[in-house]
């Protein structure tokens, strides 16, 4: 059996590259996914994503896309995020295929506690 750090490691790396695959459709990288779900939810985008160097980008593409402006979500950014999000639930449901809820939940918890048993250090 391989240990977790290699698992986690692909998982991760396919996680990565399938979900670029899926924003690429659009030309569009996860940094803007990241940007149009947070301001859907009501968040600044400035506040929640500022460790991401690529974000004044990122925002300036979406403007210039006529998703985002000062107010938010434009038309075509509620129409854009909703196609997204439905592309992003069928990418994240085809990940968890097989998996329960409560393994689900069980992994989650143990890779939390695992990741705060390392920042103690």
């Amino acid at each position: 059996m391989k240990p977790i750090g290699f698992w986690f490691a692909h998982l991760h790396q396919a996680l990565e590259s399938s979900l670029d695959r899926v924003l690429a459709t659009e030309s569009l990288t996860r940094r803007h996914w990241q940007v149009l779900n947070t301001i859907d939810s009501g968040a600044s985008p400035g506040k929640a994503l500022t460790p991401f160097d690529d974000l004044p980008e990122t925002i300036a593409d979406l403007r210039t896309r006529d998703w985002i402006d000062e107010d938010g979500l434009t038309e075509a950014g509620r129409t854009a995020h909703r196609r997204l999000k439905a592309r992003v639930g069928e990418f994240r449901s085809r990940a968890t295929e097989g998996i329960g809820d409560d393994d689900y939940r069980t992994t989650v918890a143990v890779l939390e506690r695992m990741a705060a048993n390392l920042a103690r250090e």
